[in-house]
Formats: structure tokens, C-alpha cells, sequence
């Protein structure tokens, strides 16, 4: 880890893993964004020996210039630099093995980055309905956080994968600042990737840093995404007819995974992308 790591402007790391804690890939298209959208540099590759399984996390191959060649999966860090800081972005298929030493070295890397907050986003298969503000749960070790994001706790209890690992390693071994995101994404879309998941969580990151993020197309594209399952709905008049009862649960107070509050705040989020 060379001077880039100290010369880094009040950063804040953002972390996702594409598998299994990324339905719809939701998660890791919220680097992919923030990479295609700022001026971002590699900085640090982890080796990937000690922490993938390659008969169940495959290298690639792929046609270059030159011939052939194989890319392994690993853990990638780079930086992208918006106007008034830096964001760490940390990415790559989740790790099949070691997972207390890697996270052990993940948080002894933050450490020295002296981040204002690490961020690790996550997204998971809900019975919510895709016509309304998918909701964002988490956690976090700072109580002004939590107040101005309106997190509710989830009750989830079972396994769990390296985001919920890493994050209470940044709890326990790391002593960091620390939020954990998580958005919800209707079951019956989860084979193709959620632009509106990810424009969600994007918002949640555009409160943590204070600052507004470019989005780009991709509120046209959450639109879209939109229009287009539920075209596909109507097609399905049993499908429609469970949606509908979602909606109904929605447009309570009492849905499940927030306050009237949270939903209100939620909302607000998804007006200011969408409008």
C-alpha cells in the first residue's frame, strides 16, 4: 500500500460484492455507476488465491489484442474522486474462504485510509412491490446516521455472507464508523439486473456524503425497468392480483421494514431521482 493511501481526500469506502448478498446485482452496479461516472483510478488488487474457491468462483477468459487472456477473480480497490472527497470503491465476487482473516485485512487497510464512514451495500429478494420506493434497510454504529437515514433494524436472522461479516468487523476488530445498506428487491424480477434498487441505494449514499451524486440515465433507465415489468404483469392476473396486495401493504404505515416516518423519507428519495 503505497503514499496514494495517505494522499486521499477526506474518503469515504464503499463496499459490494457481487453473489450472493447482490440480488439483481443491484449492489455492485452502484460502484459500476460511480466508476463510469467520475474520474476513478485503480489502486490495489488483493491477491485472490487465499480467499476463492476457483471451481466455485470460475476465472474468465477472454479475447484480447494479443491472444487470450485469464482474468481471476480478486478484490479490487480503486478511487473515484468527486468534487469535495474521495470514495474508496471495494469490489469483486464475494470470497469463498478465510473470511476472518480477509476481513481482518480489509479493516487494517480502512484503518489506514482514517475513512469518515465505510459503507457496505447489499441487496436481497423482498415481497415488496416494484411500482413503489423500494425500501433500504441497515445498520449502523453511528446514532446521527441512523436518525438521518431513518434505518429501521432489520429482523433477519439466519445466514448471513461478507457483508454482514465485514461489517462487524469494522464494529469489533476495526473500531470504524460504519453503515450497512440493503435493498430490497421484488422476488419476481430477480433474474435481471434493478436500476431502481440501485438508484435507491444511491440515494442513501447521496445522504451519508451530504453531496448529490450524478445519476446519469439511470433514473430514465429506473423508468423504464419499471414500465416494462409491469407490462409483463399484466399478462399474469394472478401475479397482478398478489402485487396489488403489496401495494396495499405499501401504502401503510405498518409495512414492513419502516415507519410512516421512513417511508415519507424513502419517498422523498425517490421523488428527487425520478421527478
Amino acid at each position: 500500500m503505497s503514499t496514494s493511501w495517505r494522499s486521499l481526500n477526506h474518503p469515504v469506502v464503499v463496499v459490494a460484492f457481487s453473489g450472493w448478498n447482490d440480488a439483481a446485482d443491484a449492489a455492485s452496479a452502484v460502484l459500476d455507476h460511480l466508476a463510469d461516472s467520475y474520474p476513478t483510478e485503480a489502486l490495489y488488487t488483493m491477491p485472490g488465491e487465499d480467499y476463492y474457491d476457483y471451481q466455485a468462483t470460475r476465472p474468465t477468459v477472454e479475447r484480447t489484442p494479443g491472444g487470450r487472456e485469464i482474468t481471476w477473480p480478486a478484490i479490487e480497490f480503486s478511487v473515484t474522486h468527486l468534487p469535495r472527497r474521495d470514495l474508496v470503491l471495494v469490489g469483486g465476487p464475494e470470497p469463498n474462504l478465510r473470511w476472518p482473516t480477509l476481513c481482518g485485512t480489509l479493516t487494517g487497510a480502512f484503518r489506514m485510509m482514517k475513512p469518515d464512514v465505510v459503507v457496505l451495500l447489499g441487496a436481497m429478494l423482498t415481497d415488496v412491490p416494484h411500482t413503489r420506493a423500494l425500501p433500504v434497510t441497515g445498520l449502523s454504529n453511528d446514532a446521527a446516521l441512523v436518525g438521518r437515514l431513518h434505518l429501521s433494524d432489520p429482523d433477519y436472522e439466519g445466514p448471513t455472507g461478507i457483508i454482514g461479516v465485514l461489517y462487524e468487523a469494522c464494529l469489533g476488530l476495526g473500531r470504524l464508523k460504519a453503515a450497512t445498506l440493503w435493498a430490497s428487491v421484488p422476488y419476481y424480477t430477480a433474474s435481471a439486473a434493478n436500476p431502481k434498487a440501485t438508484l435507491g441505494l444511491l440515494g442513501y449514499l447521496e445522504d451519508i456524503l451530504g453531496d448529490p451524486l450524478e445519476l446519469g440515465d439511470l433514473p430514465s433507465q429506473a423508468r423504464d425497468w419499471e414500465q416494462r415489468v409491469s407490462e409483463l404483469v399484466d399478462d399474469d392476473p394472478d401475479l397482478a392480483a398478489y402485487i396489488a396486495e403489496l401495494e396495499e401493504q405499501a401504502d401503510t404505515e405498518d409495512a414492513p421494514g419502516g415507519t410512516g416516518e421512513a417511508l415519507a423519507a424513502e419517498f422523498e428519495r425517490y421523488l428527487r431521482h425520478i421527478g
